[in-house]
């Protein structure tokens, strides 16, 4: 699972090391947001990353030149523009879309997708042209829809191995350990709660019954908790008052995903994520569940495990949402 050990090499990396050092080129999609700003700076701390390659439509080459000073091995190239995505993606192990719209107040998720499914479609279609073989790890809402849109358009180039296409769904890992650990008193670097399904409301299945260490609630706790950690990105969207959605959150879970997809690249063993994937585990094309990654990407879907009854009828009632979700991805592909 995602050590303690692991999660602080995101904090303080100077002192990681590793027997095997291989040189990978990450690209960021959206590097000049609010999630791409503070996303790149914690992936420049890693030691395995020697090039970043920032991406966006606008200020790249600003955030290129004041990441460029910071006293870690990965250098810095900024690509700004449409025209300049091709080159900005071409060559990368790895690339993370946090290109897009965020949410607003009053919005969900789905609201984004008519403005999000376009940028998605893009990039998925200069990845396939410039980084064929990169792992590719969406982070643009909603994902239980774009990450469909992705998997359609690398078809259509004849470059798709679902084994390399990631909808980033750690955020609500990340949310479930700190909530367990201030309900409970624990560390929350200790804690770690898979979370299967997708990445919008009630299809955020957390499974306490899996929590190591090993947690229990009464019954209406756990009810309020997974509530909580289902619509923990509307609390942030009000607390910002219209001043923006869950970045600084959602960039440390990127880079925690991202890190562990280029450790997995690197030949370490045994990371494992949950994420949100091409699968045969239910009856929903894409489902989330905890992944052993490696060289290929996903070298192993670990699966459900076993669930508690609440968790089973969590799945039953998220499976319909999701092939819902799915469709739309598909259907855009399609009509478009």
């Amino acid at each position: 699972m995602f050590s303690r050990l692991l999660r602080r090499t995101l904090i303080s990396t100077r002192n990681f090391s590793t027997s095997k050092h291989h040189n990978y080129k990450v690209a960021i999609a959206g590097a000049a947001g609010g999630i791409g700003q503070p996303l790149s700076l914690l992936l420049k701390q890693s030691p395995l990353i020697t090039e970043l390659s920032l991406y966006d439509i606008v200020h790249t080459p600003g955030v290129a030149a004041d990441l460029s000073h910071i006293e870690t091995t990965a250098k810095i190239a900024g690509f700004m523009g449409p025209e300049n995505l091709k080159q900005a993606l071409k060559g990368a192990d790895l690339i993370v879309v946090a290109a897009g719209l965020p949410r607003k107040p009053g919005m969900d998720r789905d609201d984004l997708f008519k403005s999000n499914a376009c940028v998605v479609r893009e990039i998925a279609e200069v990845t396939a042209e410039s980084a064929p073989k990169a792992l590719l790890a969406i982070i643009t809402n909603p994902i239980n829809s774009v990450v469909a849109i992705a998997a359609e358009v690398l078809k259509k180039a004849g470059k798709y191995d679902p084994k390399r296409l990631f909808g980033v769904s750690t955020l609500d890992v990340v949310r479930a350990n700190t909530f367990v650990a201030e309900l409970k008193g624990l560390c929350p670097l200790e804690v770690n709660v898979p979370v299967i399904g997708g990445h919008a409301g009630a299809t955020i299945i957390p499974l306490i019954s899996q929590a190591t260490p090993a947690v229990t609630f009464p019954p209406d706790q756990l009810q309020a908790l997974i509530r909580r950690i289902q619509d923990a990105g509307t609390e942030v969207v009000k607390a910002k008052a219209g001043a923006g959605s869950a970045t600084l959150s959602t960039a440390y879970a990127a880079a925690r995903m991202a890190i562990s997809l280029v450790r997995g690249l690197n030949g370490e063993q045994n990371i494992v994520e949950c994420a949100y994937v091409e699968s045969s585990v239910t009856e929903a094309k894409y489902f989330s569940t905890p992944l052993l990654l490696g060289k290929n990407g996903i070298e192993k879907n670990l699966g459900l495990g076993r669930l508690s009854d609440f968790e089973q009828d969590m799945v039953k009632k998220a499976i319909p949402v999701l092939q819902k979700n799915i469709k739309t991805g598909e259907d855009f592909v399609i009509n478009n």
